[in-house]
Order: C-alpha cells, then structure tokens, then sequence
C-alpha cells in the first residue's frame, strides 16, 4: 500500500529512543522528511545517523527539552525553515527519570508527579501549540502522542494518572483541531522489545527469545512487540489513508490483558 506520505515533513519527539528510532526509519523509507528531537545531543546523534543509513532519507537531529516552551519553539522553527513545513508530529518524549518504585503507590510525590506531566502531557501539548500554526496553513497534518497501557491499569499510580490524561488531551484535541484538516490519535505500545530488553535477558540468564516469550505470555501473540512494529501502527496513523481515525486510541501491544473494550 502506498501511504501517500512521500514529500512530507514529520517531527519525532523522544527521537533518540527506540520507538523514536523506529518511527523515524520507516517515515524516511516512505519519503518523509525526519526530523529527530531529544534532549541530549549525543544519543541524537547517533539516531540521526541510524535513522539515515537505514532509511536512506532526509533526517536531521535538532536537540529540544519538550519542557521549555522556548526551546521547542526554537526546534519547530528551524526544522520548518530546514523542510518548509511540518505535516507531522509524533509526540514520544518521556521524562528524563522513569517512574521508580513509588510510580505504583496510591500518593506519589507532587515532585515526581509534575515532572512526569510536565513531559509526557504539558511537553505534548507545547509541541502541538507549536506546529498546528503550519499544519492548519496547509489544512492537513496528523499527531500522534505516544501514552501507553498504564492508562488501562490500576498498578501504576503515575503512568495512569499521566496516559489517561494524554487520552483526554488527544480527544479534545482532535475535536478542535479536525476541521483544520488534522487528526490527532493515541498509540499504546505494550511491553516493547528494545536493547533494554536484550540486557534484561542477559541479567535472567534467557535468551531474547525466550525473555520475549515469558514477557509476552499473557498478550495474544505470546512474545513482546517490536519498536518496527510499533513504528508500522503509527506509520499508518501519520497518513492520509488514516483520515477515517481520529480522537481514538490504537493498542499495539500484541492483545494485552483480558478485559474487553467497546
């Protein structure tokens, strides 16, 4: 299927993770001019290198802090004069410092709790205020926000209270923004295979294989998923053909949990 995205311009925030990586790649194998975004400038770097010799496209790296409203500002403005436009975001910042054990207790810090928001729902929101202005000159664009199954779990205080809380954002955001000609949806990646996982493996004395497999257990494909696979879900969602999906959330998580929803 040709996703008719050849030509366009696309923002990748969390650049410089895997799931970024991912997306980046296989937007620029479909002619989409990338543009990585992350905090810190030498795992950007080295992205912005693995995106371009596996894809062979257009890519830059453009360091931001999805906190500082300036400085992403700074990031939409020059990737704009690099490519012309922006006719793509996906939001995929995470906070520096994942979530710790207290993540799962009924009252975390108010610290630990603003600076996940700040991140992973404030951060999104700076980034879309700071691209629409150019996807609505052209009537189009397409954002996806990255968030996670936390927001259907009940064990992880932080990660609920924050992925729902994209859910929310996402929904209104696409109600306001849709006659603009932009959608705006939500990817909950499930337990995501990456080199984390590999090192994680090693440490339980498993091959990757069987790691993925113990992982993946209780999800319908009994293994974890990829950040490729990942990357084909949003691939799809940054489209033109996805013009039918919009203010909803797509799960890639392989059929996690057992609970039905409708």
């Amino acid at each position: 299927m040709d996703l008719q995205l050849h030509g366009k311009s696309a923002i990748i925030t969390g650049g410089s993770g895997p799931i970024g990586r991912a997306v980046g790649t296989v937007l620029a194998q479909e002619g989409v001019r990338v543009t990585l975004a992350a905090r810190t400038r030498e795992p950007l770097e080295a992205a912005v290198q693995e995106v371009a010799a596996a894809s062979k496209g257009e890519v830059i790296g453009l360091p931001s802090d999805v906190t500082d409203g300036a400085s992403v500002q700074r990031m939409v403005d020059e990737a704009v004069r690099r490519f012309g436009g922006v006719d793509i975001l996906v939001n995929g910042a995470v906070p520096r410092v994942r979530s710790g054990p207290e993540s799962a207790a009924a009252f975390p810090s108010e610290q630990q709790f603003r600076a996940e928001l700040d991140v992973k729902v404030l951060g999104y929101l700076r980034c879309v205020q700071a691209v629409t202005p150019h996807m609505k000159a052209r009537g189009w664009g397409r954002i996806v926000n990255l968030s996670g199954l936390n927001a259907r779990n009940a064990n992880a205080t932080l990660g609920a209270m924050r992925n729902v809380s994209v859910v929310a954002m996402t929904k209104n955001l696409a109600d306001e923004l849709g006659p603009d000609g932009i959608n705006v949806t939500v990817v909950h990646p499930g337990g995501v295979l990456t080199d984390r996982t590999v090192e994680r493996a090693s440490q339980a004395g498993m091959s990757l294989e069987e790691f993925s497999a113990a992982a993946g257990k209780d999800n319908a494909i009994r293994r974890m998923v990829t950040a490729e696979e990942v990357a084909w879900v949003v691939a799809f969602l940054c489209s033109p053909r996805s013009v039918a999906i919009t203010g909803d959330v797509v799960t890639v998580s392989g059929g996690a949990g057992r609970a039905i929803y409708y």
